[in-house]
Parts: C-alpha cells; sequence; structure tokens
C-alpha cells in the first residue's frame, strides 16, 4: 500500500509550504534590517564624499575611509553644502546624499526627464571642494566615483569602486596607486571639458603632465579603464553649466 508521502502531491505540498515559509522569514528579516540597511549606505556615502575630498586614514600606501563612528560628525564638520542641480538650477537640498544616481540615469533615458544631480561642498584647510558622485559601466558590472573637483574642474581627488570587477585586475580601480594618478588632472582644456581618458601604453607613465587629459593604465584591465574613462567624461559633463557659474560669480 503506498504512503501517503510518498505521492507526489504531498512532495508539492511539502515544497510549496517550504518557500512560503522562507519567503515569510526572508521578508521579515529584510523588514526588520531595513532600517541598518539604510543607515549603513548613507554612512558608506558619506566616507566616500569624504575620502574624495581628503578627509580619510590613509597611510603611504593603503585607501582608509574616516571609521564609521567618525564619518557623520566629519560629515558635518567639513561639508558645508548639499545641492541638487536640475533644469539649469542649484537648489540646496540637506537630503542631496540620498540622490540615487543609478535610479536618476535610468529615468533620463526616457526622455522627457531631467535629472537630479547631486553635489557636495566641502571645505578642508580654507579650500573648496566640489565633490560629485557618478556612475558607469566596467567589464562584468557597475563602477562608480567621488570626484572632487576645484572651481576650475581640476581633479582634488577620487575614490573609485565597482561591483564585479576582475580580482587584481579591473578591481584595482579603487587601489591608491591607480587613484591618486587622477589629482591635478585637468578636465578642460581652452574652456573645452575633455575629461579623462586612461589609455594602455600612455607616454606619461608617471603623469607628471596634469593637463594632457590622460593617465595610465591598470595592465590587463584595459574594458574597465575604457568604462572610467567613458564615465567621467559622459557624467561629469553634465556639470559643466554648474561650474561656469562660479566664474561668473
Amino acid at each position: 500500500m503506498e504512503k501517503r508521502t510518498d505521492k507526489n502531491s504531498y512532495t508539492i505540498l511539502f515544497a510549496i509550504g517550504m518557500v512560503l515559509v522562507v519567503g515569510s522569514l526572508l521578508a521579515f528579516a529584510a523588514s526588520s534590517l531595513r532600517g541598518k540597511i539604510d543607515e549603513n549606505k548613507r554612512l558608506e556615502k558619506q566616507q566616500n564624499i569624504l575620502y574624495a575630498m581628503g578627509v580619510n586614514e590613509n597611510d603611504e600606501s593603503s585607501a582608509t575611509f574616516v571609521s564609521t563612528d567618525k564619518a557623520p560628525e566629519a560629515f558635518s564638520k567639513y561639508i558645508s553644502k548639499q545641492l541638487v542641480i536640475q533644469d539649469g538650477k542649484a537648489l540646496e537640498d540637506e537630503n542631496a546624499y540620498l540622490i540615487d544616481v543609478k535610479k536618476e540615469q535610468t529615468l533620463a533615458k526616457e526622455g522627457s526627464y531631467v535629472r537630479r544631480l547631486p553635489l557636495f561642498v566641502g571645505v578642508k584647510d580654507d579650500k573648496t571642494f566640489y565633490i560629485v558622485p557618478i556612475r558607469g559601466k566596467g567589464l562584468w558590472d557597475a563602477i562608480w566615483a567621488y570626484v572632487a573637483l576645484d572651481k576650475d574642474m581640476i581633479v582634488q581627488g577620487v575614490f573609485f569602486d565597482h561591483k564585479g570587477e576582475t580580482a587584481g585586475l579591473g578591481a584595482n580601480i579603487n587601489k591608491r596607486f591607480f587613484m591618486d594618478d587622477f589629482i591635478g588632472e585637468h578636465l578642460m582644456a581652452a574652456g573645452t571639458f575633455k575629461g579623462i581618458n586612461v589609455i594602455k601604453g600612455n607616454a606619461d607613465p608617471l603623469n607628471k603632465d596634469k593637463t594632457d587629459n590622460e593617465v595610465d593604465a591598470i595592465a590587463g584591465a584595459t574594458i574597465t579603464g575604457n568604462g572610467v574613462s567613458a564615465m567621467l567624461k559622459s557624467e561629469l559633463k553634465l556639470y559643466v553649466p554648474y561650474f561656469k557659474t562660479l566664474k561668473t560669480n
């Protein structure tokens, strides 16, 4: 005689029950942790912004953020203004750092939507920094950056990161030896936006020429480097009108 538990219907019902139980537990966990997750994202953005303007705990070679327990106080101390640029207007918004750049990019593809562009104004040692969050595409997945500029769109610092670039190759965009090369690079040339190209076989491997709009590429990471170049050009160009207003004020 066939046991009731040997029937296919029992197996199916058991599987459905397990899915419902596990799904409910996961949903509950996600809901319970939502506040913590959002808080961690907020702290990470603050750390990224601060890093780009030189507020970090770097040693001679490694890239180290301000610790999470110090980040909120440091953010309040060094970031004097948060702006949202949209449709030619720059308005103060204390929650500008919460803007999802990826979502804004997606909405802008619809054509009629005008992107909101977050920008952070920081002051350190009597020097003003304009920090811009940007996002692009690497070899395997998303790459992003926080770029600190002066009023002339000269890079004062950067922080790059990625979601899934190749370890030891494209993943090295968040290493000091690559990021520090961008400091001092000019985005403009004779009043025209040029961006910065990550070039393999760059004729200036020590990166002494800061006006050639080039930095040396990471060996074996050509596609990731191309993604960095494209991201810097397409995203930072959107901020040129704002920086031109700084010249007239």
